[in-house]
């Protein structure tokens, strides 16, 4: 019965080749269960690629001695009638090529649990991956011929010119100048966002999540730190440009209800999902993800905040968990085919240094996180030590009896650097952003302000931001 099946659906493809673009996003060569018709499915879609004829002459000139393609099998294809209506045909193929899988997944379980050295958590992950390949995988080949890998990349690039040559091929980052050095983030890439605390590491990656999803994409992001309620309020500040203390206090101008209540309707419909949970392992996230996935396929983005405060499931040294929960991050990175961004902390031993930009022996556990990620961006605010550190002289002065009037006036809007420490697949470099403070979010510059170089009476180069449309003075010894 089934091979008469495979038959009818093989013999509709000869007598109406056209139907090959649509069964062939639904089967592949090995969902066929005989292995002739395996073989002359594999000729068939080998002969579109080529744009050659799909008939009886051309299939059987695709025979090899590791495919040989029976003749008799042929004619027995030519002599069943082809199907009008092939698409419950094609069900029926695919869903026993599912069953069989399954057959061979379940003995496979069977023989690792049966296995005292097996862990059970292990084998549920195994068992929870290879469920995902099954549902959401069609094509899971070992080996793609360097023929299929070129035409591939050959495609790849012609559709990059139809883009016009644009500089974005990734996920947008929300930052023009960042999408020029990165292009994006693209599929499959673990990009690591590190700094040290109150440099606005999570505000960084907010804002990268609302630009996705401002252009549709979906995103999923694991707070261990904080609780969902207060990362909307931050996402909100940002979207409004309501101070975020007056959102906390609920001290509203009635403009600002109206902004409110708007962006928020918007939140609401967006395709954003929070887990919030304190205690998240590798495998916890990899299942929560692959099934968020599945319900939600619009998901392109995921968001880990933040990478230390994550477990692994066994009882391992820091180092060796945290270079399981980056492979896994990147793994699933992989396997889901969307970036994730997973937040980091960074050694204190940086702010012992003159110069406390951060570098890549400043990453907690860095050797497995420097290794699996492709992209590593370090976010720095000078602001920020100048602050501490006339903090620290006025606290001096005070119990030395002295007084001290500090030379460092807070703004709310401040310099930031966007360090990029590694880029597997594009060039190292600072950007500079502007940190608006009040409503947690980060902007390029030439979305904020005008800058104004010029040379002081001692000759040593200052650059001032102005707000646009702002009046401007120029020194007269320009």
């Amino acid at each position: 019965m089934q091979i008469q099946i495979q038959r009818a659906v093989l013999s509709s493809i000869l007598f109406d080749p056209a139907q090959l673009d649509d069964i062939q996003a639904q089967l592949i060569p090995e969902d066929f269960s005989y292995k002739p018709h395996q073989d002359i499915f594999g000729a068939m879609l080998e002969l579109k690629r080529l744009d050659l004829p799909i008939d009886e002459e051309f299939i059987l000139k695709k025979s090899t001695p590791s495919h040989p393609i029976p003749q008799e099998e042929i004619l027995n294809i030519l002599s069943t009638s082809p199907i009008g209506d092939i698409q419950a045909y094609v069900d029926e193929i695919k869903d026993s090529a599912t069953k069989r899988k399954l057959h061979t997944l379940a003995m496979k379980i069977n023989e690792a649990s049966n296995q005292t050295d097996n862990a059970a958590k292990e084998i549920i992950d195994y068992l929870q991956s290879e469920l995902y390949k099954i549902t959401n995988i069609q094509d899971n080949k070992s080996f793609r011929d360097s023929k299929e890998i070129t035409t591939s990349t050959l495609k790849y690039i012609e559709e990059m010119k139809q883009k016009g040559n644009s500089i974005l091929i990734g996920i947008d980052t929300g930052f023009h100048s960042l999408n020029e050095k990165t292009t994006g983030f693209g599929k499959g890439d673990l990009i690591i966002v590190a700094a040290r605390p109150s440099m606005g590491k999570t505000t960084l990656v907010l804002n990268m999540a609302q630009k996705a999803l401002d252009t549709g994409r979906g995103v999923a992001f694991f707070s261990l730190e904080m609780p969902a309620e207060q990362l909307m309020l931050r996402m909100l500040s940002a979207k409004t440009s309501i101070a975020l203390q007056h959102l906390r206090v609920g001290n509203l101008q009635d403009e600002e209800w109206e902004q409110l209540s708007n962006a928020s309707e918007i939140m609401a419909n967006a395709p954003l999902f929070i887990d919030d949970s304190s205690l998240l392992t590798i495998h916890q996230l990899r299942s929560k993800l692959r099934k968020l996935k599945s319900q939600h396929p619009e998901i392109g983005l995921a968001i880990i905040d933040y990478l230390q405060l994550m477990s692994s499931a066994n009882n391992k040294d820091r180092h060796q968990e945290v270079s399981e929960i980056s492979r896994g991050l990147k793994m699933i990175a992989r396997e889901l085919e969307i970036p994730i961004i997973a937040l980091s902390q960074l050694n204190r031993g940086l702010e012992s240094r003159s110069d406390r930009r951060p570098m890549l022996s400043d990453l907690r556990e860095s050797g497995s996180i420097e290794q699996d990620a492709d992209i590593i961006l370090f976010v720095y605010r000078d602001a920020v030590y100048k602050q501490k550190d006339e903090k620290e002289k006025e606290e001096a002065a005070k119990k030395e009896g002295r007084e001290y009037k500090t030379a460092f006036i807070p703004k709310n809007e401040e310099e930031a650097e966007i360090i990029i420490g590694k880029q597997r697949n594009g060039p190292t470099g600072t950007i500079k952003l502007v940190f608006h403070k009040h409503c947690t979010r980060f902007v390029d510059i030439a979305n904020n302000a005008l800058e104004i170089i010029y040379e002081d009476t001692a000759n040593t180069t200052q650059t001032e931001f102005i707000p646009p449309n702002t009046h401007i003075e120029m020194p007269t010894n320009i």
